[in-house]
């Protein structure tokens, strides 16, 4: 079975844009996926801000990365870029750490601003990390995933079919991998 990871780079676990993880969790769980998560913002700060590579902690997110064929990075745009706390943790991986693996960026700002954060903060990133396989990704707006009045994050149609298709993606260039592997 392939296996996926998900780079949760948001420092706050009550944020909207672990309604579009879950999302792509549920979608590629349903297909018969393998998914982990790793929320950053778990690890130990001091792990983290001090490059502790050999830290028990930072090991096992490391197995993670290295054991995936895929991996999705997920961020919210903080000042025209993703969050500090994924570069200390990208910063972690090892120098190929991506090497052989299909990454899938998905990010959400407050505004059509950043677009463009993708492709000119992670993307270079996840070059040298050795990623030559790099999806599109998402870009989502703040106003695309709105909390109800349960307090429950609800995400915009045209969101879920933006979703939809580069998961759709993920998922077959990821099964097209795991069976090369396989021959």
């Amino acid at each position: 079975m392939a296996k996926i990871v998900v780079i949760n780079g948001t420092p706050s676990l009550v944020s909207r844009i672990n309604a579009v993880i879950e999302y792509a969790e549920a979608d590629l769980r349903g297909r018969g996926f393998e998914v982990e998560r790793i929320n950053v913002a778990e690890l130990p700060a001091e792990d983290l801000i001090h490059t502790k590579f050999e830290s028990e902690a930072i090991v096992k997110a490391n197995g993670l990365v290295a054991e995936a064929d895929a991996v999705i990075v997920v961020s919210p745009v903080y000042k025209a870029s993703y969050t500090g706390v994924l570069k200390t943790f990208l910063d972690l991986v090892p120098q190929k750490g991506l090497a052989g693996k299909i990454a899938l960026p998905l990010f959400m700002g407050g505004s059509l601003a950043h677009l463009l954060a993708i492709d000119y903060a992670l993307k270079p990133v996840l070059s040298v990390l050795g990623a030559r396989h790099i999806l599109g990704g998402v870009y989502a707006v703040d106003s695309q995933a709105v909390r109800n009045d349960q307090g429950v994050v609800e995400l915009a149609d045209e969101l879920k079919l933006r979703l939809d298709s580069v998961l759709e993606e993920l998922a077959e260039e990821t099964a097209a991998k795991a069976a090369r592997k396989t021959v």
